[in-house]
């Protein structure tokens, strides 16, 4: 589970030109903006990471005309997520800062304040999620399945150690969309799709994505793909268009863009070439592939990487990229070796 809010140690402070009240700190490999002199390098103290939600607490109201976001509610009414002050990344003279940090006096007596020690309960933090786009409603017919991975990757500046381990490999390089999370699958002949959390009723014609599916014939395509490969086939794929994250990439029609392809009866996630041919021969269509890179950067390195126009749309910033091995391989810390950077500049733009 993701450690929204840790125990910390400050690893860098320094001056912003120009700003004679703040100094920028070094936490994990993360740049955060915080008053001069609040702290020195070698303190722990608590991080917490962008997309942070914090309760309504005393402590946190100075967060609120910049940062309170209201509590969500899904078609039936039921609270899906509580009111809270959400942590995203900001520009401070002219220093981009990503995350915030409190003294160790914040957390309740009980809490663990070893270095690396996850917070995020003790604190009451949550993890803030976009409210669900117009049209993702529909039958749910249960949770998303266990048996396939979570679309979500992790971000470049918690894997300092995953990077040194891995230097000089070489990773393919995608753009990561900004749309909404989309698997279909088939398994022992059933056919199913699945939002970011849920297994959706695929004969639906008011949900979104089972539209989408019907309307590019997947059951038929995954069947197919089966039909030659000898197993049941998953495709995990990024949903853009119309009615999807305000459209940024201006499309006429709704798309998909896959990024995962599984062997679903082995439950392995097939190598980057093999997935690629599969896509190729089912008609249909991979996130945009840019190139590979051997792995030889630090985290600043990298998420100046992820600066550039999308392939989508060349007026827009990317979102960001993702790095992974051609050949699909485990790390003993991370998992799937896997990774994200998110481009700062878009985040400055879009999240809202």
């Amino acid at each position: 589970m993701r450690k929204l809010a840790s125990i910390q140690v400050v690893n860098a402070v320094e001056p912003i030109p120009g700003a004679d009240a703040l100094d920028r700190i070094r936490v994990l490999g993360w740049w955060v903006v915080a008053k001069k002199g609040e702290h020195a390098a070698g303190d722990r103290l608590v991080y917490c990471e962008i997309d942070s939600l914090l309760p309504e607490r005393a402590e946190f109201e100075f967060l609120r005309a910049g940062s309170f976001k209201p509590a969500q509610f899904d078609e039936a009414g039921t609270e899906i997520l509580p009111p809270g002050f959400r942590i995203r990344t900001v520009k401070l003279r002219g220093q981009v800062s990503q995350g915030i940090c409190f003294p160790l006096a914040i957390l309740p007596a009980d809490a663990p304040t070893d270095e690396g020690s996850d917070v995020t309960a003790s604190l009451g933090v949550r993890k803030w999620e976009p409210p669900i786009p117009v049209g993702m409603g529909g039958t749910v017919k249960g949770p998303f399945p266990a048996f396939l991975p979570r679309t979500d990757e992790t971000r470049v500046q918690l894997l300092e150690s995953v990077l040194e381990r891995h230097r000089g490999k070489t990773l393919y390089v995608t753009e990561k969309l900004d749309g909404t999370s989309f698997t279909a699958l088939l398994r022992e002949d059933e056919f199913g799709i699945c939002s970011r959390n849920l297994w959706m009723d695929e004969t639906s014609r008011t949900n979104l994505l089972a539209r989408l599916a019907q309307a590019t014939r997947l059951e038929e395509k995954l069947r197919s793909a089966r039909d030659r490969l000898g197993f049941d086939v998953a495709v995990q794929a990024e949903v853009i268009g119309p009615g999807v994250q305000k459209n940024k990439y201006a499309l006429p029609t709704l798309a998909m863009r896959v990024f995962n392809v599984l062997n679903v009866d082995s439950g392995r996630l097939l190598d980057h070439p093999q997935a690629l041919a599969l896509l190729e021969e089912a008609g249909l269509e991979p996130v945009p592939q840019l190139g590979t890179l051997v792995l030889d950067h630090t985290i600043d390195e990298l998420v100046a990487f992820s600066e550039g126009a999308s392939v989508l749309n060349p007026r827009i910033q990317r979102e960001g990229v993702v790095f992974r091995p051609l050949v699909e391989e485990q790390d003993e810390e991370l998992g799937r070796l896997s990774f994200k950077a998110i481009n700062p500049k878009f985040l400055l733009k879009y999240d809202e």
